[in-house]
């Protein structure tokens, strides 16, 4: 495939994708085999990945050891999968499990799902959370939302929030390393809001919504601030692939692009 600028298409690293099952909706390519079968036809060179039955499961260091596993059993696996841990602040050993997670199994990040383990963002254990990341150097990942609320099953607790709704988390813990995925609405932002996203260590990654029109959010950030991610496999990675594709010659210059596709995320996931 290639890529906007007309040229072949550098390293590309997508930083939101998940293995295992959604209690709501059938998947296909949610293993590591059938997984990186899609990366490889859509030239994904690494992806980042958690656990789906780490959102459901009752102790998330369940799911986290099964991507473990299954990451391991592989070397191709190994080098194509960067693993990230879903933590839940609200349970009492979360610590113990981050720090499984981090020194044993060797994963880079952190998954939270707020609306799925029932806690506020404003709790202190989740301001506890973000420091003890910061300080191993794990990135924190925040999902917008998971899917389309007006669609979702009544036994699923997800809701959708905004992106200015995460923000008072990067304000509380301005050392962190944060990476916001699925932004489908932002929640009027103000200029300071605009001026934290700008100035703090986040990604955004080009699989939500209000990428639409991608180009009007670059200008705005400029393009040090997103990074490539499918949302795969709940969505398909072609729709992904379609958000750079689709930009005009002369939207974005080849470094700019480059960027995106792979340099910020292996910068933030020190790759």
């Amino acid at each position: 495939m290639r890529h906007c600028c007309g040229k072949e298409d550098t390293m590309l690293i997508d930083v939101n994708t998940r293995i295992g099952h959604w209690p709501f909706k059938k998947l296909r390519y949610n293993t590591c085999k059938t997984l990186l079968e899609r990366m490889n036809r859509f030239g994904v060179d690494q992806s980042v990945v958690s656990s789906f039955n780490g959102i459901f499961y009752k102790n998330t260091q369940s799911a986290n050891e099964e991507l473990y596993q299954e990451i391991h059993a592989s070397k191709e696996y190994r080098k194509k999968f960067i693993p990230f841990a879903v933590i839940n602040p609200a349970y009492a050993e979360w610590e113990k499990d981050l720090e499984v997670c981090h020194k044993k199994w060797n994963m880079k990040g952190v998954c939270l799902y707020p609306a799925y383990h029932d806690y506020a963002l404003h709790e202190p254990f989740v301001a506890a959370l973000l420091k003890a990341a910061a300080a191993r150097g794990m990135v924190v990942s925040l999902s917008v939302r998971m899917l389309d609320s007006r669609q979702n099953s009544w036994l699923d607790p997800g809701k959708e929030d905004t992106l200015k709704e995460l923000l008072p988390l990067i304000r509380q813990e301005p050392a962190g390393h944060y990476l916001i995925t699925n932004i489908a609405n932002t929640g009027n932002l103000t200029a300071d809001d605009i001026a934290l996203l700008k100035q703090s260590n986040v990604l955004m990654d080009t699989s939500g919504r209000m990428l639409n029109h991608f180009k009007s959010w670059l200008d705005r950030y400029g393009a040090g601030k997103f990074a490539f991610g499918s949302h795969a496999p709940l969505l398909d990675y072609i729709s992904g692939r379609l958000r750079f594709e689709l930009l005009e010659p002369g939207e974005i210059s080849a470094q700019d692009l480059s960027k995106i596709q792979s340099e910020n995320a292996a910068k933030m996931l020190g790759l």
